[in-house]
Parts: C-alpha cells; structure tokens; sequence
C-alpha cells in the first residue's frame, strides 16, 4: 500500500512537470547572460558586485515573466500591473533559503495570493550598446518612478580587491545567502556565458540531467537513494546527499535537470562531494 501510494505521488509529479512544459511554453526563449565561476586574478575593479540570489531567474519582456527556456510565468495581473514597458532582467525572490517555495508558487498555472510574497529582484535592464555602468543609473532612474511594490532594485556595489570579496563572502554566506555575483562595468547585455558576469561561492555548482533513480536502504527504504545524472560531456555519476525526505518521496522526475554543488573534481573528471541543490525550473 505504502509502495503504491508514493508510486502514485511520483507519476502526480511527473504529469505536473509535463503540463508546467507544455502550458509554460509559449513565448520566445530569451537571450541572457550567463556566468562563469569567479577565479582570482581578474581585476576587481572592473566589476560591480552584488548578492546571488536564491530565487527564479525571469525574463520581464515588457508584458510577461519569461523563464530561461522561455516559458511564461503566469504572474497576476496585479502582481505585474505597474511594470514598466521597458524589459527587465531579475529573479522572482521571497528570501534566503526559499527557492522550493518560490518555484512552486510561480510555477502554477491558476496563480493565487502567495504572490504576494514574491518580489522581482531586477540586477539589470535589456538595451543595446549600453555598458553595465550606465545601466545602473538608467536602472535608478526608472526605479524613481516605479508605483510597483513587488518591484525591487538589486543593490550595486564595487569591492576593490580579492581579500575584500572574500570577506563579503563569508558575510553572505553566514547570513544564509548563496554568494556573490561580480559584473563587468563596461560589458553589453549580450547572451551566452562568458567572463563579464560571474559568481563566487565557496563551492562550485553545475547541472546535470536526471536519468535514473537509485532505491534507498536502510532508513531510506522505499524512497530514493540517489539520483543517477548525466552532464553535458556525458559523464555520469550518482547524487546521494542534498535532499529532504519530502524530496526523496518526490524526487526530480527523470529527464529534469537539476543543479548540485560539489568540491574539486577528481582524476576521471568527475564532481567530488556532488550534493542536490534544486530543480531547474522548466
């Protein structure tokens, strides 16, 4: 009975992830920045720091909340009735240490009144030919006359060495947040992962797509064990630490993608230490 009861919970999970992909579905996949992960020895001063947040990256193109893969979030009305017409790049955010309730509020199709909680944490602004320095005041400028309460202004702030990141990364991540993002003063809104945006943390993350689900022993009987993943250059391995119970009773369906933080890698190239972090929203 047991058994069958969470088999039911698995294929309810699987079918939600099946209708938030193909209702989502239906605007154009937008074209972001991505980062890479910071290293010493690039000149700080280039770069405007500010806190990574936990939250639901999202695309405002001017009418809709846009995912990465281009799905719509289906924010209230109320929710994005005083946005300006002016494309915005953020996250939708409630506060350190809430990722898995923000995706599921944003991710359901009939949205409700936990949106209130939310915010649209906005870190820079769609114009072309534009340096991130100018942005900012452009950014301030509108922010001025926003009427919107679920908007936010990310905060920008330059850091003028390594020693000094590192301490604000301690700080952060005493507090509870994730790390630090650095972005470089005179770098354009262009797509793709490159050197003018990075973050720094005191751990390395990647993804990976979920291919198998490993049973569990011990206390663990019946639920998941670890999930078995692949990366993009085709190397597997296992993630057996990072999850709840209530996500080892409803685990990522297979095929997801799912973020892990881990330590180094070893000879073979694979992730030392490889724990769960989060499901990527769809």
């Amino acid at each position: 009975m047991l058994r069958s009861a969470r088999l039911s919970v698995l294929i309810h999970l699987t079918l939600m992830f099946f209708v938030f992909d193909t209702v989502h579905a239906n605007a154009q996949t937008p074209k972001l920045p991505l980062a890479y992960s910071y290293k010493p020895g690039i000149d700080i001063n280039d770069y405007w720091l500010s806190e990574k947040l936990d939250g639901v990256r999202a695309y405002w193109n001017g009418k809709q909340l846009i995912s990465k893969q281009g799905n719509v979030y289906f924010a209230p009305d109320w929710f994005i009735s005083n946005f300006p017409a002016q494309p915005l790049d953020g996250e939708l955010w409630i506060a350190r240490h809430s990722f898995e309730r923000v995706l599921s509020i944003v991710s359901d199709n009939t949205p409700g009144d936990d949106w209130r909680d939310v915010r649209y944490m906005v870190f820079d602004m769609v114009v072309p030919d534009v340096p991130f320095t100018d942005r900012i005041a452009k950014l301030q400028i509108l922010f001025k006359d926003t009427q919107s309460p679920y908007l936010r202004l990310v905060e920008q702030t330059r850091i003028p060495n390594h020693e000094a990141l590192m301490k604000k990364l301690t700080e952060i991540t005493n507090a509870g947040g994730e790390g630090l993002m650095l972005h470089k003063g005179d770098s354009y809104y262009l797509a793709g992962r490159s050197n003018d945006l990075l973050k720094v943390k005191s751990y390395q993350d990647d993804e990976a797509r979920v291919i198998g689900h490993l049973p569990g022993k011990g206390k663990y009987t019946g639920m998941l064990g670890s999930l078995l993943v692949e990366t993009r250059d085709k190397k597997r391995f296992r993630i057996g630490t990072g999850f709840t119970d209530q996500q080892r009773l409803r685990p990522p369906p297979i095929g997801t993608i799912v973020t892990y933080k881990y330590y180094g890698k070893t000879a073979n190239g694979l992730p030392r230490f490889a724990s769960y972090m989060r499901t990527r929203p769809q």
